[in-house]
């Protein structure tokens, strides 16, 4: 399924709502909150990860697209509309509300805690936000529509992929947050989508747009270690908490697998088709449906625990 044309088709079939009247409350102490994005409804969903209630909804501008936490803030993408929603992730209030983008796509948080990287594709940079003074301090030009991207574990380099059918991906040193510099770009022998560093930081695993497949680079020497099979693309990638899996899901074949740091399948579990992202935190692994508006909740070896219905449309969610 195109995800860009699902949206598109939803708003103009008239299934959009709007919440921006909802009243922004601070949530309840004690348990695991996933914040999921209703991509068509403009809000966020409030979930409870162990039992799957949905326990508030957060009213935002349209097109909630991405959704990451950085430090004490969920920082929000409208793709649409060139905005970003800053959310303290304490007291759910709306902390800042950011114009200054064209079409922002996705969230890396920079170890220090408090600078974010946000993808632009339709500026080709890599936009950094001061998630503490809500503003924009830096910008880098990567040449090319920048989507995915992540961040080194100790802060040094960020890899992104220029495109949801990348031709290359850009390598930027971020070792000073505030003064972003593009290192190089490299190909990949297939075009590329998701980008993700294993938690050592001396791996970097790369899914493709366009084929069931992955890769497994060096992050020093840029060297293409290994080809891994996967499921129909795109796919996207979360590692487990303590580093020793990946969790790879495909939307398009309704699956999430778990391989090992080798790249061996471990296990392989059924879940709602359209569910293309996947994150994890607190024990659990979850992902969202684009397709089905639903958050597929997972403990942390792959088995499915609960599946809620969030939205008419849930992109993305992340684990506060």
């Amino acid at each position: 399924m195109n995800r860009r044309a699902f949206l598109v088709h939803a708003a103009a079939a008239g299934t959009a709502a709007r919440f921006g009247s909802l009243a922004w409350a601070a949530p309840a102490a004690g348990p695991p909150l996933v914040l999921v994005t209703a991509d068509t409804e403009a809000h966020v969903a409030v979930v409870n990860a162990a039992t799957g209630r949905i326990l508030q909804r957060l009213g935002t501008s349209d097109g909630p697209r991405s959704i990451e936490r950085v430090a004490g803030a969920a920082v929000v993408a409208h793709t649409e509309l060139g905005r970003i929603t800053l959310i303290d992730t304490r007291t759910f209030a709306r902390r800042h509300v950011l114009s200054r983008f064209d079409e922002p796509r996705y969230t890396a948080a920079h170890p220090d805690g408090r600078h974010a990287f946000i993808s632009d594709s339709g500026l080709g940079e890599i936009v950094v936000v001061d998630v503490a003074r809500g503003r924009v301090v830096a910008r880098v030009d990567v040449g090319g529509k920048a989507r995915h991207l992540a961040i080194d574990p100790l802060g040094r380099r960020l890899w992104t992929a220029l495109g949801t059918q990348a031709e290359r991906i850009a390598i930027v040193d971020v070792t000073d947050p505030t003064s972003p510099r593009l290192v190089r770009r490299i190909t990949t022998p297939f075009l590329s989508h998701d980008v993700v560093f294993a938690p050592s930081g001396d791996r970097v695993w790369v899914t493709s747009g366009d084929r069931g497949t992955m890769a497994i680079y060096d992050s020093s020497t840029r060297r293409l270690l290994r080809r891994l099979a996967a499921q129909a693309p795109p796919q996207h990638i979360a590692f487990s908490e303590r580093g020793r899996v990946a969790y790879v899901a495909s939307g398009d074949s309704a699956s999430l697998r778990v391989h090992g740091l080798d790249g061996a399948l471990l296990h392989t579990a059924s879940v709602p088709r359209g569910s293309y992202n996947v994150s994890r935190g607190g024990g659990h692994v979850f992902t969202p449906s684009l397709e089905r508006g639903t958050l597929c909740l997972l403990d942390r070896n792959g088995r499915v625990r609960r599946t809620v219905r969030v939205a008419a449309a849930a992109h993305d969610a992340c684990f506060v």
